[in-house]
């Protein structure tokens, strides 16, 4: 049996040496399991694995000629074994062979980017810890909001990346399944025990029903997970863009010792990791369009679903693995301002706490209809004026008939915002 290919670098695992690579595992599994069966001679058997092989060039010399890939590839085959060839193949339609080594490259795909997300998440996980208690405003369509830690933006990506995990996990249980039925998937050439064997030793389940190849909803639902985990990578990207913006500034990408933000203005520090992978989401959801457009084919199949994939599983593959290993190395390295969250708090005078007072109001007996009316009111006077939002409360005397004002010091204690983290963090790491 010829060795699993094991190397895992995304863009060595769609190369054509490693797509026949793959091609050829399939044919000879198809040959063993044909001679467990006593239809290939074990002295023909034995010549094939010894000898089975074929060279790249020399595929593309006869594909030049035959106008057909999967011929040309056993043209070379047949070449490096020699008689014996007769027995690869046998019984086998074209799309028997390539769907099932699919099946193998795209888990072999999925390996790679469920081994990234987990390094990703380990990253998170240190950047939550290590901001558990760092207080930033949070905002809500882009205005202040109320305080809350910064650790939490790392845990909320952390808690989705674990998601994503499952989503990869079960992708790649769907996308597992090859079918060896020939032309039109009813096994008229060739013994259903040999599918079972084959796919069995391949670690594959059946297409339970299958026309001439395996069905695209599987390769759509794959397609469609590597979009959602580019996705989670451009909401991570899009944060980080909103925080490095000169009014915000309180985090940036890391920016190295002689790098250069702009050909004009020499001050300029962008945030172009996170913008290059805010546009490659776009790409990897674009394509993930391409394979829910392949599902719908002619009648037992038709081929303008090959060149498509030809493109968008590797391209997509190859993306989200260099988008995960990007966003690490931008997010262990990511420079964090606590000073300039704390200076961006004070912005809004304190009306943060704006709903704090309204339910210490209704909570002393104001309905929160009137409770409402006053808050905003103060509120409204202290986005007008830019004056402190619990000054304007003190010399209520609405406000004061219900609230002390040593009870209000106390609703302007932003710490107050962090004393349920712990709860969170628990749901979240189980362990902090």
């Amino acid at each position: 049996m010829i060795a699993r290919y094991t190397k895992k670098e995304m863009g060595q695992l769609w190369t054509l040496e490693a797509k026949y690579r793959k091609w050829l595992e399939v044919e000879m599994a198809v040959c063993e399991a044909w001679a467990e069966k006593g239809e290939v001679p074990a002295a023909a058997l034995k010549t094939i694995k010894e000898r089975a092989g074929f060279d790249v060039k020399r595929i593309d010399e006869i594909e030049a000629e035959v106008k057909h890939d999967v011929i040309a590839f056993l043209t070379s085959v047949a070449e490096h074994v020699g008689p014996e060839s007769r027995y690869i193949h046998k019984g086998l339609t074209s799309s028997d062979v390539l769907d099932t080594a699919n099946a193998l490259l795209m888990q072999d795909a999925a390996d790679i980017i469920t081994g990234d997300i987990t390094a990703l998440m380990e990253v998170l996980k240190e950047k939550a810890v290590e901001h558990k208690n760092t207080l930033c405003i949070g905002r809500s369509h882009g205005i202040h909001a109320e305080p809350m830690a910064f650790g939490l933006k790392f845990a909320l990506w952390y808690e989705e990346m674990k998601r994503n995990i499952i989503r990869m996990e079960s992708a790649r249980a769907t996308i597992s399944a090859g079918k060896l039925s020939g032309a039109v998937g009813t096994f008229s050439s060739i013994d259903p025990d040999i599918e079972t064997i084959v796919l069995k030793k391949l670690g594959l389940i059946p297409e339970p029903v299958a026309t001439q190849i395996v069905q695209r909803d599987r390769y759509a639902e794959f397609m469609t997970t590597l979009a959602i985990v580019a996705s989670t990578i451009e909401k991570i990207a899009v944060e980080i863009r909103h925080l490095q913006r000169t009014e915000v500034r309180e985090a940036e990408e890391p920016f190295s010792v002689g790098q250069k933000g702009s050909s004009a203005m020499p001050h300029k520090r962008n945030p172009i990791g996170s913008e290059n992978l805010t546009g490659l989401a776009r790409v990897v959801r674009s394509n993930a369009m391409a394979a829910l457009e392949n599902v719908a084919l002619w009648h037992e199949r038709d081929i303008s679903h090959s060149s498509v994939e030809r493109i968008i599983i590797p391209d997509s593959t190859i993306l989200v693995d260099y988008m995960l290993v990007r966003l690490k190395g931008i997010l262990s390295k990511l420079v964090v301002y606590p000073d300039a969250m704390m200076k961006n708090l004070e912005l809004s005078h304190g009306l943060f706490n704006s709903q704090k007072v309204l339910l210490a109001l209704t909570t002393a007996g104001m309905t929160r209809e009137n409770a409402y009316a006053l808050v905003q009111k103060n509120a409204m006077e202290s986005w007008a004026d830019g004056r402190d939002f619990k000054k304007l409360l003190q010399t209520s005397e609405a406000v004061n008939k219900y609230i002390s004002s040593d009870a209000l010091d106390k609703l302007f204690d932003p710490d107050d915002y962090l004393r349920h983290i712990d709860f969170i963090y628990n749901r979240v790491f189980g362990d902090k």
